[in-house]
């Protein structure tokens, strides 16, 4: 018998602890940013994807 799944949750905490005030490490906005892009790269190769025949 098939199982269908209706709905998935995936639940993610990210903690940016940094320790010793290393100026090295990018600021929390910083690294917002370059998380925030790197999905909307993955996202626009998947959509990409899925148009081609």
């Amino acid at each position: 018998m098939p199982i269908l799944i209706d709905e998935v949750v995936i639940s993610v905490q990210v903690d940016n602890r940094t320790s010793g005030g290393s100026t090295s490490q990018p600021s929390d906005s910083e690294a917002q940013k370059q998380i925030i892009e790197a999905c909307v790269e993955q996202v626009l190769e998947i959509l990409k994807q899925q148009r081609e025949p």
